[in-house]
């Protein structure tokens, strides 16, 4: 019943109309301010989880979870199929993929333009790389399945500066070329498009293209190796753990690197740029809280004499810091309320309709992906009531040591 009573108090204070219009309007100020702030924040985390799990799922589509790579990089691993039969032990490995990279030149009726060629195994790349398994055109099976000529997919963009279409044929040039007596010659390898790909990530589809193993070692100029073993895993967040545990299956000579180090920069400058975000825009909240503690205490100010009656007839001290507590917890709760619902409203419109769009080849995404999640508004909203608490005390205890004899003396 004392709950009540406070609740009840609390509420016909903030929603009765008063005589100085100036508290009414910080109160409103205040709720706005918390709102801002936690729409502001729910934004800005929507747009960091965007760009994160974004740029992460399109690089994790192409590469590997863990790659192994020689150390110095020399003529290849010769021993690849012995140690990628070890590998595929080792557990959360669910799938082991030998790959030849190499730098090639691609001609096409348009232009020539340099690039990645990366000779996969058809068999097992066709099951576990998310890329292959999701063509925007065409089949990977056709890279085995060629007719006259050995087939290649082709990332979105690159097929379009090149001027390539599905079943057009392309040149590549290595620069290692066939070795004759006065050195290595460049030699033009012709391909048929089979499948283009399209990851939405700029610089795997402006630069990438696949090819089988076989023919990329043909391409390349190399016998039977691979320079890179690329281990898919069940848990992606694993991926160090399952590193350390095959280093001594490498053996010296080769590193196992995880996608958290291939990718440090990127990660590294999006977690700074989530603590500067709720920092900065923290501050919103600091703001609201001001409005809040000034409203407070005018409301103090404007309700002396009521406060003196209610303790005249009884009430308590803490009943009456509870008054104006409740007060500023739910100016604090209404602006939470109104903020995550703007908030996640916005974010979702943003990330459906595309609103913000952006030039791909500047930051290898088309548009500003929004992801908001609910764990963040939870504490978001915590934090923001929390604030709103703190600001309720000052005003609260200045309400409790009111006199009702020298409030009431000349009344």
């Amino acid at each position: 019943m004392r709950s009540q009573f406070e609740f009840f108090v609390a509420r016909r204070y903030l929603s009765a109309r008063r005589k100085q219009a100036v508290v009414s309007v910080i109160t409103a100020i205040s709720v706005l301010g918390v709102a801002a702030g936690v729409m502001a924040l729910v934004i800005a985390l929507a747009i960091n989880n965007g760009f994160r799990n974004t740029l992460q799922r399109n690089l994790l589509s192409a590469t590997a979870h863990i790659a192994i790579l020689e150390k110095r990089p020399e003529f290849g691993m010769e021993n690849w199929s012995e140690l990628a039969n070890r590998l595929r032990t080792v557990p959360h490995v669910v799938a082991v993929e030998p790959a030849l990279y190499g730098n090639v030149l691609f001609s096409g009726p348009l232009q020539s333009t340099g690039g990645i060629l990366k000779g996969v195994d058809v068999r097992s790349a066709a099951r576990t790389n998310e890329i292959l398994t999701h063509l925007k055109q065409g089949s990977v099976a056709d890279l085995e399945q060629g007719d006259d000529l050995p087939g290649i997919i082709l990332g979105a963009r690159l097929a379009e500066a090149l001027g390539m279409r599905l079943r057009a044929v392309v040149r590549i040039m290595s620069p290692n070329g066939e070795l004759t007596a006065f050195g290595p010659r460049p030699k033009q390898h012709r391909f048929r498009v089979v499948g283009i790909f399209e990851s939405g990530f700029y610089e795997l589809d402006a630069n990438w293209a696949f090819v089988a193993l076989p023919a990329a070692q043909t391409v390349l100029g190399v016998d039977n190796v691979v320079n890179s073993i690329e281990l898919k895993l069940d848990d992606i967040y694993a991926a160090p753990q399952v590193a350390s545990q095959i280093s001594p299956i490498i053996g010296p000579r080769l590193a196992a690197t995880t996608w958290m180090e291939q990718n440090r920069s990127i990660l590294g400058a999006l977690r700074m740029e989530r603590a500067v975000t709720v920092v900065t825009i923290g501050l919103i909240q600091l703001v609201a809280a001001l409005n809040i503690l000034v409203a407070l205490i005018m409301m103090v100010m404007e309700k002396h004499k009521d406060i003196a009656i209610l303790m005249a007839m009884g009430a308590r001290l803490r009943q009456i810091r509870r008054i104006f507590v409740l007060q500023g917890v739910m100016i604090g709760f209404a602006g939470s309320l109104l903020g995550l619902l703007l908030g996640y409203s916005l974010s979702y419109l943003a990330h459906h309709y595309r609103w913000i769009r952006l030039d791909a080849q500047v930051y290898s995404l088309s548009f500003v992906p929004f992801e908001a999640r609910w764990a963040d508004g939870i504490w978001i909203a915590a934090v923001a009531v929390f604030i709103s608490f703190l600001a309720t005390l000052y005003p609260s205890r200045s309400a409790a040591r009111i006199a009702p004899a020298e409030a009431l003396r000349y009344e």
